[in-house]
Order: C-alpha cells, then sequence, then structure tokens
C-alpha cells in the first residue's frame, strides 16, 4: 500500500470551515437525456464544505496501487483507488460518506452499498473509455460521483461512437449515471497536459 501522497492542493479561500454534508434538496439538479432510456444527472456545488472532505481522504484513505489487463497485458492502472466496506448495521461508513449514501439513497430510492474512490495524481492519470462493470448484473444501475479538488473534464459517448457529452465537474459536484447509460454509453477521463490532484468519490448499488 502507498504511502499517503503529497500532492500540491490548496483549499478555497472562500469557504468557511465545517464539516462536509450533502445537499438533501439536490438544488439546481439538471438532467441530461443521453438518448430514449439513458440519463446523465449534475448537481454542481452538491457536497458543502468539501475541503475537508478532500483533505481527510487525502491523507487517510486506504489508497492503494491496483493493476489492469488492457490489450492482454497487465499494465498499472494509472491513479489510486481505495474502497471501503459497507454492511448496513455491521460495517459503517466514515460519517461524511455516510451522510453522502444516505442522500443518495433517499433522492433515488436505491441503497447503494458500494463505496469507493480514484485519486487522480496529475493530468497523467485517467481512465479510459468505459462502461461499469456493474450493468453485467443490473438492468439500469446507478452510478454516483462526487468530484473533489481540480476539474477534469467528464466526456461521455455512445458505444463505439463520438463524444456526445462534455461535462466539467468541479470540487463538490454530483454527477449521476443512470437508465441505460452503462450498457449503451461508455465514459471516460482523458489525460491532459496539466492538472492538479483530484479525487472522485463513486457510490453503486449491487442489486
Amino acid at each position: 500500500m502507498p504511502d499517503s501522497p503529497r500532492l500540491a492542493w490548496q483549499a478555497s479561500l472562500f469557504e468557511e470551515p465545517g464539516a462536509p454534508s450533502a445537499d438533501h434538496g439536490f438544488t439546481g439538479l439538471v438532467r441530461h437525456h443521453l438518448d430514449g432510456t439513458a440519463w446523465v444527472d449534475h448537481v454542481a456545488g452538491w457536497l458543502r464544505h468539501a475541503d475537508d472532505l478532500f483533505g481527510r481522504l487525502l491523507e487517510s484513505a486506504p489508497w492503494e496501487e491496483t493493476e489492469q489487463e488492457l490489450y492482454g497485458r497487465v499494465v498499472a492502472t494509472p491513479r489510486l483507488v481505495a474502497r471501503w466496506p459497507y454492511v448496513p448495521g455491521e460495517v459503517a461508513l466514515p460519517p461524511a460518506l455516510e451522510d453522502i449514501r444516505a442522500a443518495l439513497a433517499a433522492h433515488y430510492e436505491r441503497a447503494f452499498d458500494s463505496v469507493s474512490a480514484n485519486l487522480y495524481r496529475d493530468g497523467r492519470d485517467s481512465v479510459a473509455w468505459h462502461g461499469d462493470r456493474v450493468a453485467r448484473t443490473i438492468a439500469e444501475p446507478l452510478v454516483a460521483i462526487v468530484s473533489l479538488g481540480h476539474p477534469r473534464r467528464f466526456l461521455l459517448r455512445p458505444r463505439s461512437g463520438a463524444t456526445r457529452l462534455t461535462l466539467d465537474p468541479r470540487h463538490g459536484d454530483l454527477v449521476v449515471m443512470g437508465g441505460t447509460s452503462q450498457r449503451g454509453w461508455q465514459h471516460a477521463i482523458p489525460k491532459v497536459a496539466v492538472a492538479g490532484p483530484r479525487i472522485s468519490v463513486t457510490l453503486r448499488h449491487s442489486y
């Protein structure tokens, strides 16, 4: 397991200190319809006091270096990954992550039970075009992402098609992919020349 990353990050000069909290009212939610059955929700500034959560995760999340198979070769995953076990009534999440999970579960009426995070250390870290594996077992899965830190482009395209939607989620923004977005569509975070550290907290459900 790697040591806690030492990355350049400056907290917002305008955010007052406080405990991270999700907007349970989902104020300002914008839904993008990808097609007749796939959609993406975007809520700007959904997580209040996001600086605190970013700092805590950067220092104390269980970051791991992982590997993946790419074109028949096993290569290092171009980002760090952290996962938290969550079993209702048995294993509790950190308070800020539990507030995020509870807000999503109440709004979307799904029991989100998988919580993980990706750390993009700089512009070289990325995610290639893909659809989440949860679609193999769930017809219309929901995948929720809370973006922390520096913004990175979030691209969506039909499978084997050209980019149709580009989002630029910023610090504290929420993006939720739903309907058939994991089956008929792919998403990616491309490499860029220069970028500061970013953490994406991802929540899924397994049934």
